[in-house]
Parts: structure tokens; sequence; C-alpha cells
């Protein structure tokens, strides 16, 4: 029973026509509408006082079972006193109540965007009215969820007064900063991690290691200088012209290349040019004639074309076309020097990596401490391999080995130790078919005219002259006797 003196309230929910009914989020006006005076309910005829004691005569109406859960309720009249006139709320009007409870109900769950305060206050409001003769049916509770994410999402949101879906995108973040700390914090199996011993390069018993006085200056490149030379060894297969290419050449021999060769090294004097650009010209030739063939009056203009391209390859300063049809004697124009390059160039694919000899007998000088005198010799004995065809079957590695194994055994610089051997790649034996090549042509009588006057000077010590004249002296005892005929006549 309600307290005396105080006139019983039934909490109704707002009309189906209130402004805030069309929408779900529940506010503070929407709640302080619940709390609405039983005057404000449409007036319905009252039923007779018969009607409504029933069975139970004029005492007091006790509820039919304890699942009656219908919006049926008793309404005192106004005076307090007992046995007054009763109202009964309509059954649509009381379906449409217990209708917008549910609703109401249904949006507070969904969300929770009440303050602490109204939390509350809304709580103690639906506890009182669960209770009482002027009381509405109580709302079915709502089922709780068995998420443990959930409710810790709605004691915080209760707590905190945020938004559920923030909180829960918060409480996701915490949770998984908190398991990767874990799994940092925990400790990983480290795995024993095998240690590899770098390899070390050891030198052959006797030799020396000549790199390692150059390791300190950047321009001998002496950590890679053992790699550079291995590359240049595998490219000598590749740049290797046909040996036997006059073969197929209706209009050349074997003495109209050495007439070339020998007038292309007095042009190549006459530029000052670099010896390298000497040696690449001469490939460029062979390997150009290995894959074509060429008239007789057209090989000059190939010899002077191959000297310009091996110029723009190796030289800083290339001489200007015009200079090598001046001393073509102007037997081509500039423009059939410049269409012969085009050719030339796209005859060999554009391939100009040739491991030129002039490194091989650097590299091997520099086991040979720098003699200046059996490099000068040497590189004469080289130029000998461009002149003479015979040589062209053997790599230009071959050669140089070759050129200063001659060059020390005339100058009497002692025996080829194992310094020398490892450097240069050959062995004697190796060597020895090179060698016996050098000794032939140089005890035979002079063919090339230009390239014995280049060596004949000063500047180069007269290596033309003094190695002839060791060579006619020894060249018995290599087992050469028939050194009356010239080169030509062999050829």
């Amino acid at each position: 029973m309600p307290p005396q003196g105080r006139t019983t309230r039934s909490r109704l929910v707002s009309d189906e026509n209130d402004e805030n009914s069309g929408t779900r989020m529940m506010t503070r006006a929407k709640a302080a509408a619940l709390n609405v005076d039983e005057l404000s309910l449409p007036a319905k005829p009252l039923q007779k006082k018969s009607a409504a004691n029933g069975a139970h005569g004029g005492g007091q109406r006790k509820r039919a079972a304890l699942g009656d859960v219908s919006n049926v309720t008793k309404v005192e009249a106004s005076d307090g006193k007992k046995g007054g006139k009763t109202g009964l709320v309509s059954k649509a009007t009381a379906n449409r109540i217990q209708k917008n409870a549910h609703a109401a109900a249904a949006a507070a769950a969904a969300r929770t965007t009440h303050t602490t305060k109204d939390t509350k206050k809304a709580d103690t409001k639906s506890s009182r009215s669960g209770s009482g003769a002027g009381s509405m049916a109580a709302v079915p509770k709502r089922k709780a969820p068995s998420s443990t994410t959930t409710a810790s999402v709605k004691e915080e949101a209760s707590t905190d007064g945020e938004p559920l879906r923030k909180k829960l995108h918060t409480i996701d973040e915490s949770e998984n900063k908190q398991r990767s700390s874990a799994a940092i914090s925990k400790p990983q199996p480290q795995q024993q991690a095998v240690p590899v011993e770098p390899e070390v390069f050891a030198y052959p018993p006797g030799v020396k290691d000549l790199d390692a006085d150059d390791i300190d200056d950047p321009l001998m490149v002496a950590e890679y200088a053992t790699d550079i030379f291995e590359y240049l060894r595998e490219l000598e297969d590749t740049s290797l012209p046909n040996a036997a290419y006059i073969c197929h050449q209706d209009d050349l021999e074997w003495k109209t290349r050495g007439i070339l060769v020998d007038w292309l090294i007095e042009v190549h004097t006459r530029f000052h040019l670099l010896p390298e650009t000497l040696f690449l010209a001469i490939n460029i030739i062979d390997r150009f004639l290995s894959e074509r063939v060429v008239q007789l009056d057209r090989l000059q203009l190939v010899g002077i074309t191959a000297m310009f391209i091996a110029s723009k390859y190796e030289e800083v300063l290339s001489p200007h076309v015009g200079n090598f049809r001046h001393v073509a004697d102007d037997g081509f124009s500039e423009d059939e020097i410049l269409s012969a390059e085009r050719f030339i160039l796209s005859t060999l694919g554009y391939d100009l990596s040739y491991p030129n000899p002039m490194n091989f007998l650097r590299r091997i000088s520099k086991a040979d401490n720098y003699d200046i005198q059996c490099r000068t010799v040497g590189k004469y004995l080289m130029e000998v391999s461009l002149l003479d065809h015979r040589f062209m079957a053997y790599r230009p590695s071959h050669v140089a080995a070759a050129a200063m194994y001659l060059a020390r055994l005339i100058l009497d610089r002692g025996e080829w130790d194992e310094t020398l051997s490892y450097y240069a790649g050959y062995t004697e034996e190796e060597i020895e078919p090179v060698f016996l090549l050098m000794i032939d042509y140089l005890a035979r009588p002079v063919v090339h005219e230009a390239f014995f006057k280049k060596y004949a000077g000063k500047k180069f010590l007269k290596a033309s002259i003094m190695t002839r004249s060791w060579a006619k002296r020894n060249a018995q005892h290599f087992g050469i006797t028939d050194t009356a005929k010239s080169l030509d006549d062999i050829c």
C-alpha cells in the first residue's frame, strides 16, 4: 500500500504522438516524461461498482495470478478513501504503454549514453515501479550478455559515461597492447648461430703477396686485383678471332694482312696513341674479317675505321675523323668512314670488351719488380704477335707471359720462379710454344719495316736490334734452322 497522505501516481510512457517517441535515443526530457498524472489519460467510461468488485464484493481486488503481466492498474479516488470509485485503463492504452516501455528499455540497453546520475535515478525509479497498487506492470528484465568483454564495457560505460562503441574500441586496443607486451616479454628460444669462418686465401708455397704493399693505395685497387684478372681471363675465349679466317677471304692473304698491320703501327705512332689502342684495333680487324668477306680495295678502310673505333674506346682525346681521312691519303671520305664504323660495330654486336695483353704484361712486370728494360723488350715482343698471324690462336695472357719470359731470358734476369709463374698464369712448359714462335720471327729477315724502325730508337732501348741479334745467335739452340726464309715465304 502506498504511504498515507501521498497521492499515488501511475508512471506511464509518453504517447505515440510525442515528438521524441520516434527516436530511439533516451534523453532526460523523455525520462522525465515517464512520470505523468493519471488525469492526462483519455477519459473512458467507468465500470459499475458491482462489475469492478466482481466476486470479491466490496473488498480489495486481488491479483488473479502471479503471471498477470497486463497493464490494467487500479487507481484510487483522489480523496484517498477506501471503496471509492476506481477507474481502469483501457486495453488499447495498456498495450501501447507496454509496447513503448519495451522499446524504451531496448533503446536504453543498446545505447547507454546516460550519465552516472541519470542511470542511478532510472534504476531507482524502475525499482519503485515494481511494487505498489498504483504502479504499472514490471517490464521484463533484459537478458544479461554472457561475454565478459561486454560486461567490462558496461562497467566502464556506467563509470566513465562514455559511448559504448568508443569504449569498446579503447578496450580492444588496451587488450592488444597487453597481449603484444606479454608476447615481447615472453622469452623466445634463441637459436644458436653456427659461426661461419671467412675463407682466407692462401698463396701457394714460394709465392709472394705482391698486393699487400698496395692495399692503402686506392688507385691500385689491390683488394680487387685478383678478381679483375680472373674476369679478364674469362673474356679471352669470347674475344678470340678465327685463326683461319683467311680461307674464306677471296682477295686477301696473310701477307696482305701483315702489310695493313705494319701501316697501322705507323699511324699509331704518328698520332701518339696508347699501346692498348693498337692491340684493340688489330683485334677488331681480325674479328670483323672472321665474320665478313672484304674486298682488297676496302681492306684499308676496315683498318683505318678499326683504329678510329679503338681510339674512341681507349683514348681520353680521340683524333678527329678528318685526321684519319687525311692519313689514308683521302682515299675515303668521312661519310664512308662513319658508315663503315656503324657496320663494323653492328657486326661485332658492339662488344669491345677485349682483355688487352698490356694489362697482363703489367701484372707480370709487378712480379718482376718493375724492371723497365724487361718491360720495354716485352712490349716489343708482344707487338710481334700482331704482325705474325701464327699468334692469333693464342690468348693475350699467354702471349704476354711468353713475351716477359723471353725478355728476361735475353736480358739474363734469372729463372722463371714460382711468383712469376703464379702471376703470369703459365709455367715454363706452357710458355714454350709461344716462346719458340717469337724466336722464329726474330731470327728471320726483317719484313715489316715500320715496326722495326719504331723500336730501333733509343726511346725503346733499341729493342728490335738487340732481340734480333740475340735470336740469330741462339736460334739453333732451340731447334730453329731455316732462318734464311722470310715470314712471307713461310706463309
